[in-house]
């Protein structure tokens, strides 16, 4: 990280002093985290087997702060990771010792609510169930719903282009992003796409969205809402085999029934949940299965008892549809907290995400169960079987010697079954520092230096949420990347066009 005969590890004494009263100035004094014991709270995202101190970690309030401090960071060479509420699972907001931290928690604000073009326009530190908050009461919701919705932010949803359990049937985070406010490395802010459709050039939002931080800093999104259904109805069903819960799903959508969500737990996954939360799921059940159909009542009546036949032929031991609002809840919630429930059963665990063709769940699912068997260790199922993006939860203890290094490799080779099934490395929860290993399972080098010519157009210097996605060190020298003042989008006045 040189430029010219300067670089980090060559700083005078008084160097990091020195730069942290620039940040001060620009962000005031509450604005700057350097003390040690503070800075703690920031050195992992919810993947904590790997934790670093970042040098500082800052608090901007607006897109003019980010620019600021960005432009600083450029001129001195300074690594920089955003960061939204920590919740993610890949380390994608893992800091580098030598770098800042940028967390944008205080830009929380729902800038507009415009529900006659059925749009929101949010900061990147509004939570995402905030967004339904607010346009509830006009009859609307924000769809993308991760499991962490409570608690995850717009901007690290953006980042990692986050799921759902209702992403079968209305699409990922990109589905609803139309348009966004970006600081680019350098300190310039740029907007891509808005409020009105297919806008004219390149599609930098899809880009900029699951591009985990590697582009720039989004400072503000321009979000579609949608108006909540007629009617919902939910089914839970139970199954002796996992196997036939997955059956059942390819069943469902074989006859042209698209459920808002598909879910499946495992046995382990169920009794653990229902321990902590109560759900009301039947603990026997070697799985559960949860269909949720909506949309206009005629239509939802139409397909409930195809639903219903599917999941008879498929040997479903119980088929229960929720009573009211109250239960349908009492159902998702215990889905929505099956990760952190797993804690009542291991010590510790690793959560993986790898996705595949709904046709090869049963396959898939008896090769996690056999490496399972070889590792000597348990690993939980949940996963959002609509679209085949599983959710294996490692079971180890760290206080047994090899046992973390064990679950690692094991959760390696699920994601290798995925890919050898037709399907990919992540679903939902982004490639980040965890995954970038198994990048070359899924590309060719040559594949590689494209994404990273993409990124290197954006930020030649590699200082934005460096160390992450690529598999191996590739510097943008190596790819004749010009100075910032020379690259394209300088060039090119994009603050202007858009």
């Amino acid at each position: 990280m040189k430029s010219d005969d300067k670089s980090y590890h060559t700083r005078t004494p008084g160097w990091k002093h020195a730069f942290g009263k620039k940040l001060e100035n620009i962000l005031g004094k509450g604005g700057v985290v350097s003390a040690g014991d503070e800075l703690i709270a920031y050195d992992a995202d919810a993947l904590t087997g790997t934790r670093i101190i970042p040098m500082f970690v800052v608090l901007p309030e607006s897109a003019a702060q980010v620019s600021a401090v960005l432009g600083l960071c450029y001129e001195e060479e300074v690594p920089f990771v955003p960061r939204g509420a920590g919740t993610g699972l890949s380390g994608g907001a893992l800091p580098t010792e030598e770098g800042v931290v940028i967390s944008l928690s205080r830009m929380n604000r729902i800038l507009e609510v415009d529900i006659a073009n059925e749009r929101v326009v949010v900061e990147p530190g509004v939570v995402n169930i905030n967004v339904t908050k607010a346009v509830s009461p006009y009859g609307y919701y924000y769809a993308p719903d991760p499991s962490s919705q409570v608690v995850c932010t717009i901007g690290g949803n953006v980042a990692e282009n986050s799921g759902g359990v209702h992403c079968l049937k209305y699409g990922v985070t990109t589905n609803h992003v139309l348009g966004l406010e970006v600081v680019l490395p350098g300190g310039e802010i740029i907007e891509t796409g808005g409020k009105t459709l297919d806008r004219p050039g390149y599609d930098l939002t899809g880009l900029v969205v699951g591009s985990e931080g590697l582009l720039g800093i989004v400072t503000k999104v321009v979000l579609r809402i949608v108006r909540k259904p007629e009617t919902v109805k939910t089914f839970l069903a139970a199954f002796g085999r996992i196997e036939d819960a997955g059956a059942a799903v390819s069943g469902i959508t074989a006859r042209g029934v698209i459920p808002a969500g598909l879910e499946i737990m495992d046995n382990l996954c169920i009794r653990s949940v229902e321990e902590a939360v109560h759900a009301g799921y039947p603990v026997d059940a070697g799985s559960i299965l949860l269909v949720e159909l909506d949309g206009p009542a005629a239509g939802v009546e139409a397909e409930m008892p195809i639903v219903e036949d599917v999941l008879r032929e498929n040997n479903a031991t119980l088929i229960k549809m929720a009573r009211d609002a109250k239960e349908r809840d009492l159902f998702w919630k215990g889905r929505k907290n099956a990760f952190p429930a797993m804690g009542r059963v291991s010590s510790h665990y690793y959560v993986q995400d790898g996705v595949i063709p709904r046709s090869r769940l049963a396959e898939v699912l008896g090769k996690v169960e056999e490496l399972s068997r070889e590792y000597g260790l348990r690993v939980a199922n949940v996963f959002h079987a609509g679209d085949g993006n599983l959710h294996p939860l490692v079971l180890y203890s760290a206080a047994n010697e090899g046992e973390p290094e064990r679950a690692h490799e094991l959760a390696g080779k699920i994601l290798r079954a995925c890919v050898d099934a037709g399907g990919s490395i992540t679903g939902e929860h982004g490639v980040g520092n965890d995954k970038k290993v198994y990048m070359g399972e899924m590309f060719a080098e040559s594949d590689l230096d494209a994404m990273n010519v993409v990124r290197c157009s954006f930020d030649p210097k590699g200082l934005s949420n460096p160390g992450k996605v690529f598999p191996t060190p590739r510097t943008c020298v190596e790819q004749g990347a010009k100075p910032y003042t020379e690259h394209p989008l300088q060039k090119a006045g994009m603050g202007e066009m858009f």
